[in-house]
């Protein structure tokens, strides 16, 4: 099992940028694939980005590419998301999350594959 706290929302204004991150402790973090997702008042959880336990592999959602970065550092057992141009649409609690490997090159982008999450961090842009 692994436990996942994560840290770094805020308000910030429209153009702003954030760095979330998110600890795990508890079994090897590099036998995880990790993803981050958010979810909006009155809305479904939804994916934002995923990278695989090595950190080589990486996906992201249509809406946050370019604008978005997620990377992991597997000796500090963290995984970031680097959010920059953020706009008002972006205002959601984000989550972390945590599955096992398949130590290929897939990536799961459907919140149900994933085994293990944190309690989730508001993130919220002013315009």
């Amino acid at each position: 099992q692994v436990q996942l706290v994560e840290s770094g929302g805020g308000l910030v204004q429209a153009g702003d940028s954030l760095r979330l991150s998110c600890a795990a402790a508890g079994r090897t973090f590099s036998s995880y694939d990790m993803g981050w997702f958010r979810q909006a008042p009155g809305k479904e959880r939804e994916f934002v980005a995923a990278i695989s336990w090595s950190g080589i592999v990486t996906s992201y959602a249509d809406f946050v590419k370019g604008r978005f970065t997620i990377s992991r550092d597997n000796a500090k057992n963290t995984v970031y998301l680097q959010m920059n141009s953020l706009k008002p649409e972006d205002t959601a609690v984000y989550y972390c999350a945590a599955t096992f490997t398949r130590y290929d090159s897939s990536l799961y982008v459907r919140a149900k594959d994933y085994d293990y999450w944190g309690q989730g961090t508001q993130v919220t842009v002013s315009s």
